[in-house]
């Protein structure tokens, strides 16, 4: 309940989630309700569980100003009734199946593409398909999935409708949807049964992280490398896609590229997947409500879900001995000793407040671990220098403890490929021993040795490094900058380099990191703002996700960028304060237009944002330019904004006759979606560019959506 009411504060204060926490519950529902006071609202809950939840919820509900809505679900009749009650006086709503023509389009929109129709041959088994899933959406939804994966001919489908049986025409709940599941279920070949079930040690509603769920495949061997595929990883990818395909899971947020990298499990699912891992003892369950812990005589996987228990205990009687992974949520859960776990292959304490250095003191003797999450363990701020006899691990997240100093024998993990830490860690001499390691981050440059610095260049297959090049306050100025640059001759002579984050390195972007490897893809920079835009990046080929921050973007900025031809995500950041600071407080600074066309470049750009938040909108897109852009994020300030007209006179203002607001975007061929954020104390001003950009995203052809933030 506090994880709710946190998420509640967050979304109707626009806070993070991580910013709201509170010494009660009580604490919350008095700040949401503080909050909400004199506000009209409009608020959801899905799936309220039972009638105290309810009872908790609607204290934080003032009803003391009129026209708020608040929606909510329930599977049971009792909680839809107190929630209609005083004071609220609200109508429940049945909700019905959907009748045949909404089944099959639901149906056909699964199962083929906006330009395919559901071929003559099929149309028939079709509908006695779509008869016996009786319009559940979920059933209809995994049927398809299933038959997303099946011969496109009558005699497959057939074989389908008839393992359905008439179970949901006779009894259209959860035993009927049930025996659908198992279809999908039992259809799936034997590594992503596992993965599948592996799903199960998650609490209801989590929001699953795919490279988290992916390393806990490879960590546990449930997915090895196949034919086609250059790595376990990658293949890993296309186990959770083909989860999503067979709809057994539900796609979360996307990436900038358009690539799930979350998840969550319907609760039917969930329940589906939890009956066959307790069925098939691959996980046991400790804490969840309804559920009882059986006494295994073997327990492969264990799961501690806290939630209104005082205190979680692993219950007397589970022989632990064999247990694979282990996983803690909740701050409640008595961490138990290490020394019960002897053959752990995967070790999560992300989140646990409650864990300490003496829970962790026995960790060595883990020798089969291959992972190991602290992150989020504030209260651990040492690991015991056995952590070096972990020869099989593979990934060490320390991000977000006070761990301040790793010990020397991390230099024997030779298997580790991923170490994630945060940028006040001290590293140890003897990492160049770490030739498994692909990804580093965070490195403080400055914390670090220069024998250490020296060491990272026979990285030979480091893929993604961040650095971070502040300077602590103790920090004598000769020696950091010797360590910095010890950093550009390092960086070129990694090969194998595809992504680097540099932080508070403005001196280093501008000039010194050249010449780079070519294999870069990725390379973002923040908190070090540049004049222009190096040279060195026009010869970086691969690039294909650019994040620069700019004093101030000219002509000669977009032609090397626009250079680049598989670039497909760029961000630009002006800050023109170094300008500004130069300036006579009277004088405006002098900005210069920039005009992006065809012969500009930017081939496969396809998501631009430019944020100019102190200054004016400088840019102009004129015929030809960015031919596959479909996304647009800007940030300016309108009151600084002057004409961008033909007339060549940049300072005509924004709002004369003589002169229009026009940024083109009739010439972005393939833009889909806007987002503007606009700043400037004149609020005429702001409200006048609102309308203008409107009245071009309107003209548009392809009426990209608009959305103002």
């Amino acid at each position: 309940m506090m994880n709710v009411m946190r998420t509640i504060f967050s979304e109707v204060s626009g806070k993070d989630y991580c910013n709201t926490e509170a010494g009660s519950i009580q604490q919350l529902i008095s700040k949401i309700a503080d909050f909400l006071e004199d506000k009209r609202y409009f608020v959801v809950f899905d799936d309220i569980w039972d009638i105290d939840t309810w009872h908790v919820l609607k204290l934080a509900l003032p009803m003391t100003s009129s026209g708020s809505i608040i929606i909510t679900t329930t599977h049971i009749n009792d909680v839809a009734e107190s929630c209609r009650s005083t004071p609220f006086s609200g109508d429940i709503y049945y909700i019905r199946p959907l009748d045949m023509v909404h089944s099959r389009q639901l149906f056909c929109t699964r199962l083929f593409n906006s330009k395919e129709k559901c071929p003559s041959y099929l149309k028939k088994v079709s509908e006695h398909i779509l008869t016996k899933c009786a319009g559940l959406p979920l059933a209809i939804i995994a049927i398809s999935g299933l038959l997303a994966n099946t011969e496109r001919t009558e005699g497959p489908w057939k074989q389908v409708a008839d393992s359905i049986g008439r179970a949901l025409e006779r009894n259209p709940s959860v035993e009927g949807m049930m025996k659908i599941l198992s279809l999908s279920y039992f259809e799936l070949p034997a590594h992503l049964k596992s993965c599948l079930l592996c799903l199960s040690v998650f609490p209801e509603d989590s929001i699953i992280k795919k490279n988290i769920v992916i390393r806990r495949w490879i960590g546990e061997r449930l997915i090895h490398t196949e034919a086609g595929y250059s790595t376990t990883y990658e293949f890993g990818e296309r186990c959770f896609n083909e989860l999503i395909n067979r709809s057994l899971i539900q796609p979360g947020k996307t990436d900038i590229f358009d690539r799930v990298n979350s998840c969550r499990l319907h609760d039917t699912i969930l329940d589906f997947i939890i009956s066959k891992s307790i069925e098939e003892n691959f996980v046991t369950l400790v804490g969840v409500p309804s559920l009882t812990v059986g006494t295994q005589s073997k327990v492969r996987r264990i799961s501690l879900q806290a939630g209104k228990q005082q205190e979680l205990i692993v219950p007397r009687g589970l022989v632990l001995s064999h247990v694979r992974s282990l996983d803690v949520f909740g701050t409640s859960v008595k961490i138990p000793s290490m020394d019960k776990f002897m053959h752990l292959r995967f070790l999560d304490f992300g989140g646990c407040k409650q864990l300490e250095n003496h829970h962790i003191e026995n960790i060595g003797r883990l020798f089969l671990l291959r992972y190991l999450s602290l992150q989020g363990a504030k209260k651990v701020n040492k690991l015991p220098k056995q952590i070096g006899h972990l020869w099989c691990l593979e990934v060490l997240d320390l991000r977000d403890t006070f761990v301040s100093e790793l010990p020397a024998s991390i230099a024997n993990l030779k298997r580790l490929v991923y170490l994630f830490i945060k940028n006040n860690v001290t590293l140890p001499c003897g990492i160049s021993k770490l030739q498994a390691l692909e990804k580093l981050k965070y490195v403080g440059v400055c914390r670090q040795s220069s024998t250490f610095l020296q060491e990272l260049v026979q990285l030979q297959n480091l893929k993604v490094l961040q650095l971070d090049f502040r300077e602590p306050v103790s920090t004598d100025q000769l020696n950091a900058e010797n360590k910095k640059a010890i950093i550009p001759a390092s960086l070129k002579n990694l090969g194998n380099l595809l992504s680097l984050t540099v932080c508070y390195g403005p001196e280093l972007v501008g000039k010194s990191l050249c010449p780079m490897p070519l294999s870069l893809h990725k390379l973002i920079v923040y908190y070090s703002s540049i004049p222009h835009v190096p040279k060195w990046v026009g010869s970086l080929v691969n690039l294909q996700e650019v994040r620069l921050e700019l004093v101030g973007a000219e002509q000669k900025d977009f032609y090397i960028l626009g250079g680049l031809p598989v670039l497909r995500y760029l961000v630009l950041e002006i800050d023109d304060r170094e300008i500004r600071n130069s300036t006579p407080s009277t004088v405006e600074p002098e900005v210069k237009r920039v005009i992006i066309c065809g012969e500009v470049g930017f081939p496969n750009l396809r998501k631009f944002c430019y944020y100019s938040p102190l200054a004016g909108m400088n840019l102009t897109f004129a015929d030809g330019a960015m031919p596959k852009v479909d996304e647009l994020l800007i940030e300016f300030n309108a009151a600084k904004t002057k004409s961008l007209g033909t007339s060549g006179s940049f300072f005509f203002d924004l709002w004369s006759t003589s002169g229009g607001f026009d940024l083109g975007l009739e010439n972005l061929p393939c833009l889909v979606k806007i987002r503007c954020v606009l700043r400037g104390y004149d609020i005429s001003r702001v409200e006048a560019a609102k309308a203008a950009i409107r009245e071009e995203a309107n003209a548009h052809p392809n009426r990209p959506s608009l959305s103002f933030g």
